[in-house]
């Protein structure tokens, strides 16, 4: 089945151009110009994926994130900026967005992206895991969840994915690159901020001390670890 994808900005111009090229490469696209008809139609549809501007009228695409994920809807979800600023991709991040990139972009980027996320998505959804134990810390890789002191702990898509990456690597050296080409699954050199960010969202939900990790080490120069704590 072609996979079907909701394009959602208010642009006509962008959306005619990701639509024209989104369908070249084999999708099916559907389309919405406000943060409104985006919610409507995303909770009405179930669709592989949503490309969504940060801009919108009405609800913006902040709003849009935050409900759709509070409503426990996971599509996958790539956000579009007009503006380079960490605060706006680190925030859509913290609300659920599974990547971003920034305007002006590249349709075949575009693609390229939408292609990763879904492979990544498609790939975890054939694969029967085992649940892996770190010190107190289990990670539930088929409930996207992990449990560390009989406390149950929830994370976005694509926090749960680092966290089960190098969860399956415990005890080695994983760099960012690497992380960006085992989670998010790019064929390229990407902007290696977005695994930082997503490792400090880690930290804030299972370290005990964010200030001294205990679990996710940062090792200088060279990536991060996750290992049974020492103490």
């Amino acid at each position: 089945m072609q996979p079907q994808v909701l394009i959602v900005d208010d642009e006509k111009s962008i959306v005619t151009l990701l639509k024209f090229n989104m369908e070249k490469a084999g999708f099916l696209t559907d389309v919405a110009y406000n943060g409104n008809e985006a919610v409507s139609k995303a909770t009405e549809t179930e669709y592989d994926l949503i490309i969504l501007d940060l801009m919108l009228p009405g609800m913006d695409g902040m709003e849009v994130c935050k409900y759709l994920r509070a409503n426990k809807i996971d599509t996958p979800i790539l956000m579009l900026t007009a503006k380079d600023d960490e605060f706006d991709k680190v925030l859509g991040l913290e609300l659920g967005a599974d990547d971003y990139l920034t305007k002006p972009f590249s349709p075949k980027e575009v693609i390229a992206r939408v292609k990763a996320i879904l492979r990544r998505v498609n790939k975890d959804d054939k694969v029967v895991f085992q649940a892996i134990r770190i010190g107190d810390l289990i990670v539930y890789p088929e409930r996207y969840e992990a449990e560390m002191y009989n406390k149950i702990i929830t994370f976005t898509r694509k926090e749960f994915e680092l966290l089960h990456y190098l969860a399956k690597h415990k005890g080695k050296v994983i760099s960012r690159d690497q992380l960006l080409s085992g989670v998010w699954d790019y064929d390229f050199v990407g902007d290696t901020r977005i695994v930082d960010v997503h490792v400090s969202h880690l930290r804030e939900k299972i370290e005990p001390d964010t200030k001294k990790p205990t679990y996710i080490k940062t090792i200088r120069g060279l990536g991060y670890k996750l290992e049974v704590p020492t103490s």
